[in-house]
């Protein structure tokens, strides 16, 4: 596909003109990297702070008494017990995370769903996916619900690492009623909706402020005016500027979800059975762990369990890679094929020392050493026909290359 055929964020010429190297990704014309690279991009998050272009993200807006019956219909997550340690019910100021099914048990996409105000939802789903998922919706709609795709209206900015909070009390009117208790899966702001503007910037401009994201690091998302996207973009820049704040790429974004054991979706989940993987907390269990408190979509499929496959984290030994492709291949120890690599990358900000795994971001109190320099390790997932364990050793290779990993359910 020629980049003249791709759709562009607001940015775009943004990332141009920092040289940042361009490639095509869900439809879109998006940095990879910049000058400072991917590892450095990365280590950045980890240290001090990242932003990120995310507006190629699509967006869903849910409106009408039947909102939430809908949802409950066609999303993995019961929103009426699934919030917290009590089980509570969303509520406005929460999001929840999970999928949406298809009626073989196989993903459409993943999604956070905010509870912007009574019946009335905001549906964040994977780049080009908004008129799928919207559509999917559709047939189990009554007529009071509205479906609205939002594709290209809004601008996201997410900001990620342990500065994010105090760059952003340089940005915001009021940092103290926007950030004060603001817990994770929470959002304040209702730029999005009718009503009185609770969170913006001290230029004026409207923020839906989220305590989310994709790197499995403290940060936030931001939501705003499609006009607004750059002005903030260069705020943010500036007030970041004493942190270092990082412009990064999708390569930073790819291997931090990966290092947070974060599934990329239409690689880690997708167009096969959902199931025995390190998400399965998306499906709506109850106290007894085996059947489902509501009927939703894909739950027949998934309760038959036909055909049903294993997906695993794992980390490596070194930084070294494998390919994704159809001639990579997952084996035990003593050559059994198993099964196939759906993701393998980089975390350049761990390392191990004899069996531990530590991340530069340790504290001092797990043990790690004082003079510890992470090599970074290769992690990712794998997809096999049969069940493995947590420790077990398999063989990635691809040819003559491989790489051994260990499965671990967390890095």
């Amino acid at each position: 596909m020629g980049t003249q055929n791709l759709l562009t964020t607001q940015l775009h010429d943004w990332h141009q003109q920092a040289n940042a190297n361009m490639a095509e990704f869900g439809g879109y014309h998006m940095p990879l990297w910049y000058q400072s690279g991917a590892k450095d991009e990365h280590l950045a998050v980890i240290t001090s702070a990242g932003l990120f272009d995310t507006s190629h993200m699509a967006v869903i807006e849910i409106k009408g008494s039947g909102s939430f019956k809908l949802l409950q219909k066609c999303f993995s997550k019961d929103l009426a017990r699934c919030i917290g340690r009590d089980s509570k019910p969303l509520k406005t100021g929460r999001s929840v995370y999970g999928v949406f099914l298809q009626e073989d048990g196989s993903v459409l996409d993943d999604s956070i769903i905010s509870c912007v105000a009574p019946d009335h939802y905001l549906v964040v789903v994977n780049s080009g996916m908004g008129r799928p998922v919207s559509q999917h919706l559709s047939p189990h709609a009554d007529d009071s619900v509205i479906i609205t795709d939002g594709t290209g209206q809004y601008g996201k900015i997410d900001i990620q690492g342990p500065n994010s909070a105090r760059i952003l009390e340089k940005v915001l009117k009021d940092p103290d009623s926007a950030l004060t208790g603001l817990g994770y899966f929470s959002f304040r702001g209702s730029m999005l909706i009718d009503g009185e503007v609770t969170v913006q910037t001290t230029e004026g401009t409207p923020v839906l402020l989220s305590r989310t994201g994709y790197t499995g690091e403290f940060g936030f998302e931001l939501f705003v005016r499609s006009e607004d996207t750059q002005p903030l973009w260069q705020q943010l820049l500036a007030a970041g500027r004493e942190y270092r704040l990082t412009p990064c790429g999708l390569a930073a974004r790819d291997s931090l979800r990966v290092g947070a054991l974060l599934p990329l979706s239409h690689q880690d989940i997708g167009g096969w059975l959902f199931g025995n993987t390190p998400w399965d907390f998306v499906l709506p269990y109850g106290v007894d762990g085996t059947s489902f408190t509501k009927d939703f979509i894909g739950a027949e499929a998934l309760n038959e369990g036909a055909q049903r496959s294993y997906t695993y984290g794992f980390a490596g030994f070194d930084p070294r890679k494998i390919p994704l492709g159809p001639d990579t291949v997952v084996s035990t120890d003593d050559g059994e094929q198993i099964g196939i690599v759906l993701t393998c990358a980089t975390d350049m900000a761990i390392g191990r020392v004899g069996d531990t795994i530590f991340s530069i971001a340790s504290p001092v109190e797990s043990g790690k050493p004082a003079d510890f320099k992470p090599r970074g390790l290769s992690c990712g997932f794998v997809k096999t026909q049969r069940e493995c364990a947590v420790g077990d050793f398999l063989i990635l290779s691809e040819g003559k290359r491989k790489i051994k990993v260990e499965i671990r359910d967390e890095v």
